[in-house]
Parts: C-alpha cells; sequence; structure tokens
C-alpha cells in the first residue's frame, strides 16, 4: 500500500466517524421547550414527546405530568388543539395508571 492509499482511508474513517457523531448528536434530542424561560434546576421545563398534525403530547418536567392534547374528530391538522386529559407520572411502576380525563365544553 501506498502513503497516498493509506492516506485517504484513514481520511474517510475520520470523515464517517465525525459524520456520525453529528448525525448521531442531532437525533438523539427531543423537542424541548423553556415554559417561558422558568425551566428546571435540571433541565428544561417542557418536554414533547409525541407530535403530529392532529396531536400533541407533552411532560411537565417540574410537575412530573403528562398532557395529551388532540385536534376535533371532524377538524382537519392545524387546528386548535385541545386538552383531553393527563397522566401522573409519580404513578409509573403502578400496576395501573390512571389518566385525568377532561371534560367536555358545550
Amino acid at each position: 500500500m501506498s502513503l497516498r492509499w493509506k492516506t485517504s482511508i484513514v481520511f474517510v474513517f475520520v470523515a464517517a466517524l465525525v459524520g456520525g457523531l453529528v448525525l448521531g448528536m442531532n437525533l438523539s434530542q427531543p423537542a424541548l421547550a423553556g415554559g417561558e424561560g422558568k425551566g428546571s434546576l435540571n433541565g428544561p421545563r417542557y418536554t414533547v414527546v409525541h407530535t403530529e398534525g392532529t396531536n400533541l403530547i407533552v411532560t411537565d418536567n417540574k410537575t412530573n405530568t403528562l398532557y395529551f392534547y388532540t385536534i376535533d374528530p371532524e377538524e382537519k391538522p392545524g387546528a386548535d388543539l385541545k386538552l383531553r386529559g393527563s397522566a401522573d407520572l409519580n404513578q409509573v411502576g403502578k400496576a395501573t395508571i390512571v389518566p385525568t380525563m377532561t371534560k367536555k365544553r358545550n
């Protein structure tokens, strides 16, 4: 093997390693929100767990509560999201977690 060949292999290896690290760091971060700039001491106040055009699941890291928002069934994606229920994450590990459902407003 020539010196040029060895240098090319090392360059490709280093470039792939750096690219993998950058990509891995970008994909592993959840969507986070600061909550009026008042995050907890250990991190942000809110964490977006899942979202689409029709629903949103958010955790409140300060109160250990999960909130579920969704649009009305007859609405199109992009309509107002309404709180449908919440769950106390302090119950995690128990055999059953009982969600709190919001009342429908007429």
